[in-house]
């Protein structure tokens, strides 16, 4: 479909993102573990990892995900959308090029609603790969499916406004380089629904602030970490609201949209591999005289795996396709259908890969054990299944209600 080929520069960037990962990344991936397991400390930062931001920032393969020209490259979504793929294959690869979430969501909100005060202190450095950031905005005691259910406050008080309240799944404040927290809170319980929240941007180390302890997801910590966070009576300077009182379920949408969509592209560069993985052990496995890729059973797998990649990468392309020429309001169909297609594609496809490799799927030999936990916890980061079926039932049932 020609709407879908690649530009000129994005094609550029691909062959040369491509070359990195073969050349630094793959490589790259036992030593990672290596400097991991040697630390005994799962939040461990290992060297490894500032050795491929260089090589990478070197290459000009830095901050590939940001719009705006002066931040990075200034890609389409849809350009974009192959090179998130590519680095979705590797748990270490969008990091080594400074596109990792929250961090990706976090900028762009920096960019579009920060003060210069803000961009310079913590927006420069992110985008510079000195400091990651967490976004601060499900909490343990309510539903936060719905975001308009959040509960922590946020108190006006002279110049500051007292923060109380507990957040947890903040993704990467147990990163050793996390710096700054984004948070959102309740301003005005009595205001009009969607005017009650606010976000704020708050230092990690700010007094008042407890990160209580890591959550692990099936069993492993991941090394950005997945925190429970605690805000005890936290001072804010009313300058570090964003975009103004009242404007935090705003901010949410404006930036969950493009945080989904690479949500999906990197998880179909994981389904990828992980196809890639069960051919290859299905060629080299023999069990009653016959290899596994002449099972009939694998065969279809592997079939079906390559038909339902392809087309949950058409949808994936077709959602990024709309939010750059309609924008992302026109596109939420497109986008919420992406985030329910795209995980549970790859989950099939992992768990089929993990079946093909016998026991050796379960450990951490093979990186399909880890990717099946990671990929089983975004049919719940961003909105789980359930709320963007209902955003698109919803989109479907209006063509049909007439007014009265």
């Amino acid at each position: 479909m020609e709407i879908f080929e690649l530009s000129g520069r994005a094609e550029a960037y691909r062959r040369d993102l491509l070359s990195f990962m073969d050349e630094h990344v793959y490589p790259a991936e036992a030593v990672y573990h290596e400097q991991m397991t040697e630390s005994g400390d799962p939040h461990f930062h290992p060297p490894i990892l500032e050795e491929l931001k260089k090589a990478a920032r070197a290459r000009g393969l830095w901050n590939l995900f940001h719009p705006h020209p002066e931040w990075g490259p200034g890609l389409s979504n849809l350009e974009y959308a192959f090179l998130a793929e590519i680095m979705g294959r590797s748990e270490i690869a969008s990091e080594a090029c400074n596109c990792s979430a929250p961090d990706t969501g976090n900028m762009e909100v920096l960019t579009l609603f920060g003060t210069d005060e803000h961009k310079e202190k913590y927006l420069k450095p992110l985008l510079d790969g000195e400091i990651r950031s967490a976004f601060a905005m499900t909490e343990p005691a309510v539903a936060s499916s719905d975001a308009t259910n959040i509960e922590l406050r946020m108190e006006r008080t002279g110049d500051h406004y007292i923060l109380n309240g507990r957040k947890w799944f903040a993704s990467n404040a147990m990163h050793k380089n996390c710096r700054v927290l984004i948070v959102m809170g309740k301003t005005d319980p009595a205001a009009e629904q969607h005017r009650q929240q606010s976000m704020m941007v708050v230092p990690i180390d700010a007094e008042g602030v407890t990160v209580l302890r890591n959550l692990p997801v099936f069993g492993y910590h991941d090394r950005e970490g997945h925190a429970e966070v605690d805000f005890k009576d936290v001072r804010v300077p009313v300058k570090d609201v964003l975009k103004g009182e009242g404007e935090g379920f705003a901010i949410s949408q404006a930036r969950l949209g493009p945080g989904r969509i690479h949500h999906c592209m990197r998880t179909i560069g994981m389904a990828e591999r992980a196809l890639e993985l069960m051919c290859q052990r299905a060629e080299s496995r023999v069990t009653f005289g016959q290899k596994l890729s002449e099972r009939a059973n694998i065969q279809d797998w592997i079939a079906e795996a390559r038909i339902e990649i392809e087309m949950t990468r058409l949808l994936t392309l077709k959602a990024a396709w709309m939010m750059d020429t309609v924008g992302n309001k026109a596109a939420r169909t497109e986008i919420a259908a992406i985030k329910v297609a795209a995980p549970k594609m790859a989950l099939k496809i992992v768990d089929r890969a993990i079946q093909v490799h016998g026991g050796a799927g379960v450990t951490d030999d093979f990186p399909l054990a880890s990717a099946y936990a990671h990929l089983r916890t975004l049919r719940l980061a961003d909105g789980p299944d359930e709320v963007h079926k209902r955003t698109i039932a919803r989109q479907e049932l209006r063509k049909y209600r007439t007014v009265n």
